[in-house]
């Protein structure tokens, strides 16, 4: 992978159709360029230093998921690399001189998104644990008494939350979610995304790493339902070692736990602006970042 470090991008002569959290996307008309750059957040706030390699990661992990789980679903995917780009879709001057695009970059399909974040949960943690904790249900689904913190459920649930454009996702029950899209797209991503992530953790597990829960996106085009956005990485999963699970307590992650502890330690009151990170949360992020691709990626020996 590269090493050069991408905070921002700034392409000429492409209009800049979204800058997200992490993601800068352009507009090329019949499609859209998706760069993923080394941007973090966390609680909803964008940190002022970047990632190494983070963003390398998203987008080749990304396009691995998506060639991994076509026989489910069609994606949006159609291209990945500077490479494979370097056409009549892109000015003459990025294809001559963004190298650094070369690791980060995705051409997409444009989509009508689905206003609803699909969020599959395999073991009980995070929000869902504190609704837990006071309710016994998440997301209205009442589940047995008994649980502790990263315990495995008995099967897998879907639990949808609204797509916030500020601030954090809401989650709300099945019934709400079909009042919002509908009943059959509803049952569609339902059983879609229960199936994408059992084939996921099927392949995740045997090399390593659980899948404590994700959260997918759907699209629309010409009227059928296609996957979206980021599919399987650290920031949209919960990754843990396998050889360290121990139920009853939060787990080690490949993802930004790093970051999180640290900030909680500061003080800092999850407003902007940010405090900066020291180089060893920032190096040890890196490094659990591309510590689960290369172990999700590798075939097994």
């Amino acid at each position: 992978m590269n090493n050069q470090v991408i905070r921002q991008t700034d392409l000429p002569n492409v209009k800049l159709f979204k800058r997200g959290k992490v993601r800068d996307i352009y507009d090329l008309e019949d499609a859209l360029l998706i760069v993923a750059t080394d941007r973090i957040s966390a609680f909803d706030v964008v940190l002022p230093d970047p990632i190494p390699y983070k963003g390398q990661v998203l987008t080749q992990l990304s396009a691995f998921w998506f060639h991994q789980t076509r026989h489910i679903i069609n994606n949006h995917l159609i291209s990945v690399g500077i490479d494979s780009l370097a056409h009549e879709r892109l000015p003459e001057q990025i294809q001559a001189e963004a190298e650094w695009l070369a690791k980060r970059t995705m051409l997409v399909r444009k989509a009508e998104p689905i206003p609803v974040e699909c969020v599959v949960r395999g073991y009980l943690a995070g929000s869902a644990w504190r609704e837990y904790q006071q309710s016994q249900t998440i997301c209205g689904i009442k589940l047995p008494a008994g649980y502790v913190e990263a315990d495995k459920l008995k099967e897998p649930i879907f639990t949808p939350a609204t797509k916030a454009q500020t601030g954090h996702d809401e989650n709300i029950t099945i019934s709400e979610m079909e009042e919002l899209v509908g009943t059959d797209i509803a049952h569609l991503v339902i059983e879609t995304s229960l199936a994408i992530y059992e084939a996921a953790r099927s392949w995740a597990e045997p090399r390593g790493i659980i899948i404590a829960d994700t959260k997918f996106e759907f699209g629309v085009i010409d009227g059928k339902i296609i996957l979206i956005d980021e599919l399987l990485t650290p920031d949209s999963s919960r990754f843990w070692p396998k050889e360290r699970y121990q139920p009853g307590k939060a787990q080690v992650s490949f993802d930004k736990q790093f970051v999180r502890d640290y900030l909680e330690g500061t003080g800092w009151d999850k407003t902007p602006p940010a405090p900066n990170l020291p180089e060893s949360i920032i190096q040890k992020t890196s490094e659990a970042y591309q510590k689960a691709y290369r172990i999700l990626t590798e075939p097994l020996h």
